[in-house]
């Protein structure tokens, strides 16, 4: 295998580390921006630059901003006592952009993956417990916003339905048994506006487990 040799093949190296991008789909991104779009090249660099010394972790809930303490861990007309447990900001903004939720939310950063060697204090495991538990007011950082502080009244755990995403929800249930706070887990079923026929045979068998 070929040596990095020069800025061109570094740049092509960079690039295959955003999610999804292989070494053929890197090296065209790479051509393009030096033959067709220096300018755009620079623009990327410098915005990266700037995140990466700008964007911090949120005091409160772990999501990414520019803030000690995020704009929705900030907002005291959020429900404080619902705590929404998710896989990463992204997942953070999906269910944002529901508007059907009104509480805070906890952002692992990941989720447990033992194979890649990715285990609860990777993505925060004793964060979460500590906030979860009652003496949380008296062990937290005095820079967050004081209607953060209630008692967690319901966990909601909303990581993703994959083998890891169900392992991490069932891991943080077992270990939140003897707490006070009511542990639930997102549910699932039939999308919306969907014909039953189309829908796969393991969604339908959740649906009806789940029905109401």
């Amino acid at each position: 295998m070929a040596q990095p040799n020069g800025a061109l093949d570094q740049l092509t190296l960079a690039l295959q580390r955003l999610p999804g991008v292989g070494a053929k789909s890197a090296s065209r991104m790479a051509f393009h921006l030096m033959q067709q779009d220096v300018e755009g090249a620079r623009h990327i660099a410098r915005a990266w630059e700037e995140a990466a010394a700008r964007i911090r972790h949120c005091a409160c809930c772990y999501t990414l901003t520019e803030e000690v303490v995020c704009s929705t861990c900030a907002d005291s007309s959020r429900d404080a006592t619902q705590l929404c447990v998710v896989e990463t900001p992204a997942d953070q903004a999906a269910v944002e952009r529901t508007g059907a939720f009104k509480g805070l939310y906890f952002v692992l950063m990941g989720r447990l993956s033992p194979l890649d060697g990715v285990g609860p204090k990777e993505i925060g495991l004793r964060r979460l417990f500590d906030r979860v538990s009652p003496e949380h007011s008296d062990t937290v950082n005095e820079a967050l916003p004081a209607h953060t502080l209630v008692p967690i009244a319901e966990v909601i755990l909303a990581t993703n339905f994959t083998a890891e995403g169900e392992a991490t929800a069932h891991v943080i249930a077992q270990a939140m048994k003897d707490l006070p706070a009511r542990v639930t887990r997102l549910s699932r079923g039939v999308p919306v506006g969907s014909e039953l026929e189309y829908v796969d045979l393991g969604t339908i068998a959740h649906s009806l487990l789940a029905r109401r």
